[in-house]
Order: structure tokens, then sequence, then C-alpha cells
């Protein structure tokens, strides 16, 4: 079966690799001159199994109001009358629900322990090398409340059979001591060992050198313009280079996906929600993070690379807008500042932003839809490297074996 994976970045690039194992003829078409350029070229480092829950969630209607008035608030949203805008966050707000936010939840868990089985047997057949660590993720409370309100994540970890440890304050400056200069300013943390980080961009170099030994063909520099379409079939792909067939055809485009599925009368609910990011070295070892912190007040992660330390949040309802506002990266620095002033050197800090492809309910749109031959892999919002080898493996069974167990996770569930 030949099959046309569009776009490169660790979502297309896994659905490549996995596809080609499947013994498929893959070929995969992004317009940069080489993988993982957009959206994983400097994400957050995390692949954060036990963290996987969508932002629509019961309590953030109430909490976006109130960011709006904040200056280092986790959400920020662009005055704006977009119709797309509209529809998206109604739907979202629809999603706040406490049963749908157990419901989106556990899919994504699902999804995200199915990866974590993936990358373990990528990593244990291959040994990539992508500045990885094991260290898990530890999730850090500086209220009451939020301590709280993770109780009711507590239960999907429990049922989907996702480790967990609840830390005092004290357990956790144990697990990660260069949070010492936060002593007395923490109420607990919720610790997920099988969690990892690394350096996103390194992992989809190696694995597109593993996808090209394997016989993949990377056409890059070449622009996708649309589908020829017959009798509910797509026949080939329009590029900027000419046409190119195949049997099956995959959207892997992260939020480009939407302006290309709308060319062939598949209305995809995925919006653009910009996020932040910089990268600085480190100072001092002990005064370092070892892994994975989130804060969850203000929804940043503050990461572990070899020599380096890699500070992600903020979520902006912009549209496509790139700029890099120094009011936005005020955020990122003041957390860094907060947990890790002597650990790193943010006078060398190094900003970039990218479009993360989000759903109102938070889970990716995996395999059918409506068009015969047509499939999706995207929507994974903020967490495309912890759900990229699952989401290819249950798309290659989708596609190669037929499978409909996973139909729920495809278009078709908006087309109920």
């Amino acid at each position: 079966m030949k099959v046309v994976v569009l776009g490169s970045g660790v979502v297309g690039l896994t659905s490549a690799w996995y596809l080609s194992q499947a013994g498929c003829d893959v070929t995969v078409i992004d317009r940069q001159p080489r993988a993982g350029e957009e959206t994983s070229f400097a994400n957050a480092g995390q692949i954060s199994y036990g963290y996987s829950s969508p932002w629509a969630a019961p309590g953030i209607p109430a909490k976006a109001i109130k960011w709006l008035f904040e200056e280092h608030a986790p959400l920020k949203i662009k005055p704006s009358l977009s119709p797309e805008l509209a529809n998206w966050a109604s739907k979202m707000l629809m999603n706040c629900q406490l049963e749908k936010y157990r419901i989106n939840k556990a899919r994504m868990l699902t999804i995200a322990n199915r990866s974590r089985e993936c990358l373990a047997q990528l990593n244990k057949e291959h040994n990539l090398q992508y500045q990885g660590r094991t260290q898990g993720t530890l999730q850090i409370f500086r209220k009451e409340q939020q301590l709280q309100a993770v109780e009711k994540d507590i239960v999907l970890l429990e049922e989907s059979g996702t480790k967990y440890q609840l830390l005092t304050p004290e357990q956790c400056l144990t697990q990660e001591p260069g949070l010492a200069n936060m002593r007395g300013d923490l109420v607990g943390g919720l610790y997920l060992p099988d969690d990892e980080t690394g350096d996103c961009y390194l992992f989809c170099q190696q694995l597109q050198k593993m996808a090209e030994k394997s016989g993949v063909k990377f056409l890059f520099n070449t622009q996708v313009l649309g589908f020829e379409l017959e009798r509910n079939q797509i026949t080939a792909v329009q590029t900027d280079q000419g046409s190119i067939e195949a049997d099956s055809f995959v959207v892997a485009l992260g939020s480009y996906s939407k302006h290309l599925l709308a060319s062939v009368d598949i209305d995809l609910p995925i919006y653009p929600v910009k996020g932040y990011s910089l990268t600085l070295p480190v100072l001092d070892d002990a005064n370092a993070p070892q892994s994975t912190i989130m804060d969850e007040t203000y929804k940043v992660a503050v990461t572990r690379f070899d020599q380096r330390i890699r500070v992600a949040g903020t979520a902006e309802l912009a549209g496509f807008d790139p700029a890099l506002p120094d009011k936005r990266l005020a955020t990122l620095n003041h957390v860094a500042s907060q947990l890790f002033p002597q650990g790193c050197d943010l006078s060398k800090a190094e900003y970039w932003t990218g479009f993360r492809p989000m759903t109102p309910d938070g889970t990716p749109v995996i395999g059918e839809t409506p068009i015969n031959n047509l499939f999706t892999n995207t929507g994974h919002g903020t967490l495309g490297w912890t759900m990229a080898c699952g989401s290819a493996d249950i798309l290659t069974q989708i596609i190669t074996e037929k499978n409909t167990l996973y139909r729920e996770l495809s278009t078709a569930r908006y087309y109920s």
C-alpha cells in the first residue's frame, strides 16, 4: 500500500515510521527543509503520560475570566471577532463539564499509555539519543485549592493504571533539590514517575534518518496545495512540485490541518493555540532541575536537557500570529527566576513560539474521515510528543488492518 503523509513534525514523522514498519510504501511531504522544524522544534521537552489532561476542565470558564486581569496568567486571549475562534471556544466551554472531562481525560490517558509502551520499545530497539531522561514529572502546587482539585485526576490515574505519588513540600524538595528557593511556598506536589523528558527536535532528526534507511521518501521544501478528489476518494495530493498519487493519505499538519481539510469539506474544529518557550544554559547543576517541573499556578513547564533548560508555557488565542511580545516572555522569565534563580542563565535565553493544534475536547483526531482513503493524525495540543508514538501505532492499525476500535478518536465524533 502506498501512503502519503502530509507533515513531518513529530506526529507526521512517527506516523511515517510506523506505517513503513507495517510494510507500507511511505512518502512524507513538508514545506520545511527537514523534519521537526515547526511546532516540534522547541516545545516543552516533556513526554508527560501522567499529565495528559484536557484544557477543557471544570472551573476553567471562571478561571479564564480571572486570568484576563492577571499579569502572568497561563491563558491569554487576543481580542478578536473571528467566527472560527468563537465557534471553537463555545465547543471547548461545553467540554468543561465534569463528565465530559472524565471521558476526554480517559481517552487521552489511553493514548498516552499506549505511547509510553511504543516509545519504550522504539528506544529498546534503536537506542535513540535525544538528551532524554526518565526521572518523571513533578507537578508543584502553591495553593491548597490546587492540591484539592487534583483529586479528580487521581481517580482517573488509578483507573488507567498510571503510577503517581502525592508528595509533601519536603518530599518535593527531595525529589528536586534545586527547588530549595521555594521552601515555604509549596503546599505539595504530584509526582508522575513514568514521565520522560528530552529534546523533541533531536528525536525528530534521528527518526527521520531511521525512516529514510527504512525506505521512507521525504519531499522537503514542497508546499501542499490541495487534493484531487473523485467519487469520495482522494486520487492525488497537489503540490507546487506536481501531483503525487497514493492509495491512502494522512493529514498530520498540526494546526494547518484545518485549512487543508476544509478544501474537501471536512470541518475539523482545531485552533492554533499559541505557546512560547525559552531555552537557556545550566549554570549550576545542583540548583537546576533534574527532570520536569510543572508549575500548576502558571501552567509553565521547566524541563532539563543535558546542559540546557527549556521553559515553556502560556496558551494564547491569537490566531496565526508569530510575534514574540515581551509581555508573554515575561511569564516564562518570571517562573524560571522564581524556581531556579541560581541554576540557569536568563541573560542567554533563546526565545521561540509555535502553534499547538488544539481540539475543543483536548483529544487528538486519529484515523478515518468521511472520505474513504483520507485519514488524520492531528489535534494533539500540547501533547504531540507525548502521544506521537501511540497515535501513530493506532493510525497504522486503522489504515492497514481496518481496525474500528478507535473510531471515537476520529473525525467521526464530529459527524454524529
